[in-house]
């Protein structure tokens, strides 16, 4: 029989796909070990065209929940898919082409127990997981603080693990909104306990096909950037 304490200890892992079919089974191969029997692994697919999906299928796993594609267009819209899904106490963000550390659920689970939403460093590298960054802390200036990260979002969801409380109030995620890690991670800020730790648990791949350039100075104009920021100010005090 499952105790009420490790009921609260069981983990679901969010993951977003489309058309990740060069690196996806090195990066689920790198979380299914870190896993509990208990645990679970919900894939949103948004209709990829590559072979992403017969990837997913090859794995006899009861953890994995592959959902079907519907067509979100977007990371934000897949990922709320999935995390929609989700029904265990402690959440996990996890890209499909990076590769987790050993011991990053077990680290950051032991943080949860004392905060609500925690973000761990993270080592950015190239296709060939040769390091660009050492520290995304250090190259991004990382740390917690609600008008910090509005200002320049250190949220990176790879790195980010939350209570079920948190993504109760963070749902729905507003319409339009491009950045559902920053989003989430600001609601954690202004009702929740952040905390940001030093180890680095995961290598997050930096490649040609990614969707964002993490960290690196954004292309938008000044004004897209004003109305962009008035937008999430909006949305984030009316929430």
């Amino acid at each position: 029989m499952v105790s009420k304490k490790d009921g609260l200890m069981k983990v679901s892992v969010c993951m977003a796909t489309h058309n990740g079919e060069k690196y996806l089974r090195q990066q689920i191969d790198s979380i299914l070990p870190q896993l509990g029997t208990n645990d679970e692994f919900i894939i949103s697919d948004d209709n990829s065209s590559d072979s992403t999906r017969s990837i997913l299928s090859s794995y006899d796993d009861p953890r994995m929940k592959i959902l079907e594609s519907t067509g979100f267009g977007t990371p934000a819209k897949n990922f709320e898919h999935a995390l929609t899904h989700s029904s265990h106490h402690f959440i996990f963000l996890a890209d499909q082409d990076d590769v987790w550390h050993k011991e990053k659920i077990n680290v950051m689970k032991t943080t949860l127990k004392l905060h609500d939403l925690v973000v761990c460093d993270c080592r950015i590298v190239n296709e060939e997981l040769h390091p660009i960054y050492e520290s995304f802390f250090v190259h991004n200036r990382s740390k917690s603080g609600l008008l910090k990260n509005f200002v320049k979002n250190s949220f990176i969801g790879c790195c980010m693990a939350f209570r079920r409380t948190v993504l109760e109030k963070a749902l729905p995620f507003p319409e339009d909104i491009s950045l559902h890690d920053q989003w989430i991670g600001l609601v954690a800020e202004r009702y929740f306990n952040v905390t940001f730790i030093p180890q680095i648990l995961v290598d997050h791949r930096r490649h040609p096909e990614n969707y964002s350039s993490t960290g690196e100075r954004s292309e938008n104009s000044l004004e897209k950037k004003i109305k962009l920021r008035f937008y999430l100010a909006k949305k984030l005090l009316a929430h």
